[in-house]
């Protein structure tokens, strides 16, 4: 069999680290250099040829620094005649621009994906898209996991009586839907309408949280309006208490520590796709490390066997 090497780019090295250690394999060096004329240069320092080469980066911010870094990545190692090349994106952001919303805008989830594709990339592994349809702007195999696994193990230690899992809108009801069966819980969703990135409107809840302990399942918190406007309502609706998931912690500008800020809020489960800096971080926040299961996809994309049977069905 091919040998596996695994590089990783400046984004997230300590889940890069994490994930090798599962498999066993040193994490290859990268040499990245900055010119004086701001370019970037990426040197992968071990040998690709003939290998299955996996590279490692989420892009979180600077999200442009961060995808250029990954693309010259690709190029490196498709130039350096790897016999295979993984881009292992936990957090896909350009997944949030998947349809036109106004007229002559790019659809940056489609352009990103061609880029990767373009710049050598034979497989993506991600995590948790923003929307199913961006799965489909790849013209090479995805494998799209999801976290609800590590959530339903790290709920399902609780207390549960009484309890409800609640979509903070109707596109992320499935997921929701998903992990009530799990836990073996009603669900409910609310009924949102966005006004603009930094507005939006929840005008009711679709199902009973009156006097219930709430879960909030959503796929990715950046500033938390979405979420903030949803505790409005379930304290209007009489929610007892509230325990917020998401897969991708971004918490800009203070997310964290405004949702965190609402005495309801018992906990914030966020996993670590992207780091999440000491500076943001609060009591009230646990962080679930994706490093395993991460690693076993990348095991079994590297030695032939599915990787939708062991996480499931995609959402």
């Amino acid at each position: 069999m091919r040998e596996i090497a695994v590089f990783s780019g400046s984004a997230h090295p300590s889940l890069a680290e994490e994930i090798c250690a599962q498999l066993g394999v040193p994490l290859r060096p990268v040499r990245l250099r900055r010119f004086a004329n701001d370019c970037l240069e990426v040197q992968l320092q071990s040998n690709c040829r003939e290998r299955d080469v996996f590279l490692i980066q989420p892009l979180s911010a600077p999200v442009q620094e961060h995808l250029v870094e990954l693309l010259l990545m690709l190029d490196a190692a498709r130039g350096a005649s790897a016999a295979r090349v993984t881009a292992v994106i936990p957090h896909y952001s350009y997944a949030r621009s998947d349809k036109k919303t106004v007229p002559r805008v790019s659809i940056g989830g489609r352009l990103v994906a061609d880029l990767l594709v373009t710049a050598g990339a034979s497989r993506i592994l991600t995590m948790t898209l923003h929307a199913p349809q961006v799965h489909g702007f790849f013209s090479v195999p995805v494998d799209h996991l999801h976290a609800l696994r590590e959530f339903a193990g790290h709920f399902g230690c609780q207390d549960l009586t009484g309890a409800v899992v609640v979509s903070p809108d109707l596109g992320n009801a499935k997921p929701a839907a998903m992990l009530a069966r799990m836990l073996g819980l009603p669900v409910a969703a609310g009924a949102k309408e966005r006004h603009s990135d930094t507005s939006v409107t929840i005008t009711s809840i679709i199902g009973d949280v009156a006097g219930r302990d709430v879960i909030v399942l959503d796929d990715e918190i950046a500033r938390g309006t979405t979420i903030l406007e949803l505790l409005d309502q379930l304290r209007e609706q009489g929610a007892r208490s509230v325990r917020i998931a998401c897969t991708h912690g971004l918490f800009c500008d203070g997310a964290l520590k405004r949702i965190a800020a609402h005495p309801e809020v018992i906990e914030v489960v966020s996993t670590n796709t992207v780091p999440i800096p000491d500076s943001e971080r609060n009591p009230k926040l646990e962080v679930i490390s994706l490093a395993p299961a991460l690693a076993e996809a990348i095991r079994r994309i590297h030695e032939g066997e599915s990787v939708s049977a062991l996480f499931g069905a995609h959402v």
